[in-house]
């Protein structure tokens, strides 16, 4: 693996984004984490997952520059769609997944962070969709399950302000589990994934796949519709001018079209 690393202990593994300094998302690290997954799968001594970001970050978001290799809006909607279903694969995994979030959780970041079953932040870590500062939305199930942790009214600010919000703010809200000093982040989270790996395999891979029913059918028309308009708002002049401002370090200046 280039961009990732893991190693096991107590039923534990230890997976962690190696992409500095941000720890983009790019479809490369997707499509590692992917197999990975696929690989700890049938790997019994693995019970559950501990994921989190080496350096300053846990991901600050996708890897934006990628987005200027893709020409149609089919495109950008088959890479939604691609990393909808990794992220989705994720969450339905039959070992639990727990995200350690330092530094920042943003755009892809964060959506990758929300489809683990537990999250535990860090008390200064940002964590925000900043998509519409970009001229474009979430593509990876962000809109369906942000409005899950903390209500369609707070969701819809943190979008459309495109300001993050705090490990203390998203602990308040329902978006992470709990909230750590930096130093304290790891050991906790450590603890937590070695009280959880102690359970029955079978318990909690039934826990899993139950806590998963209450996601309504809306949630996974909304998911469908989220890549199309991502293809869509993508092959706007307001997307090209919003990903050339972020390029080039300035504001953008949208123009509706």
């Amino acid at each position: 693996m280039e961009f990732l690393s893991y190693s096991t202990e107590n039923g534990v593994a230890f997976v962690t984004i190696q992409r500095p300094p941000a720890n983009a998302l790019s479809s490369a690290i997707l499509k590692e984490l992917s197999n990975l997954f696929d690989e700890m799968k049938s790997n019994e001594e693995i019970r559950v997952v501990l994921l989190h970001g080496e350096g300053r970050f846990f991901s600050a978001g996708a890897d934006i520059k990628e987005f200027t290799t893709i020409n149609s809006g089919e495109g950008f909607s088959n890479l939604a769609t691609d990393g909808q279903d990794i992220l989705e694969k994720i969450e339905t995994y039959p070992k639990p997944v727990i995200a350690a979030i330092h530094g920042a959780a943003l755009g892809g970041g964060l959506e990758l962070a929300m489809s683990c079953h537990i999250r535990l932040v860090s008390e200064k870590a940002k964590l925000g969709l900043p998509e519409l500062q970009l001229g474009i939305v979430p593509g990876f199930a962000g809109t369906q399950r942000l409005p899950r942790y903390v209500g369609t009214a707070k969701a819809a600010e943190m979008m459309f302000t495109s300001e993050p919000i705090t490990g203390i703010e998203a602990a308040e809200y329902g978006l992470a589990n709990h909230a750590y000093a930096e130093e304290d982040l790891m050991p906790k989270a450590k603890e937590l994934a070695f009280k959880v790996a102690k359970k029955s395999p079978i318990a909690l891979k039934a826990a899993i796949e139950l806590l998963n029913y209450s996601k309504h059918e809306n949630y996974y028309k909304g998911v469908k519709k989220e890549a199309d308009w991502f293809g869509h708002v993508f092959v706007s002049n307001d997307a090209k001018e919003g990903i050339s401002a972020f390029i080039e370090k300035r504001e953008p200046v949208f123009k509706g079209k």
